[in-house]
């Protein structure tokens, strides 16, 4: 098991949105994301400058490297891109962290 943790940016006047869409995560995304190895996926949001801060566990980098390319994550980055700061393929803008300290 790896762990994961990144920041992206949600835009300030969207986050109640984005909070509402995550609410209503899609099952068929949930089950995309169970089938390509995340697991303990919790996302943060720091209301004061509107950064989000992202953790999950997944099985293997190749897996996890191929949910990008399904259908249902192209939608949801789809869905995601008026929320959010992205790239220009639709993925959301993230600054990868390097984990320091980790307690079992």
């Amino acid at each position: 098991m790896k762990r994961l943790s990144f920041i992206m940016y949600v835009y300030p006047e969207k986050v109640e949105e984005y909070i509402k869409q995550h609410d209503q995560l899609w099952p068929e995304m949930k089950e995309a994301l169970k089938e390509h190895g995340a697991s303990n996926y919790s996302i943060f949001l720091e209301k004061e400058t509107s950064r989000l801060f992202a953790y999950l566990e997944i099985e293997s980098e190749e897996r996890w490297q191929q949910m990008a390319s399904t259908s249902i994550n192209q939608k949801w980055w789809e869905a995601m891109d008026p929320l959010m700061e992205t790239n220009e393929d639709k993925s959301p803008v993230t600054t990868p962290l390097e984990e320091v300290f980790h307690l079992d």
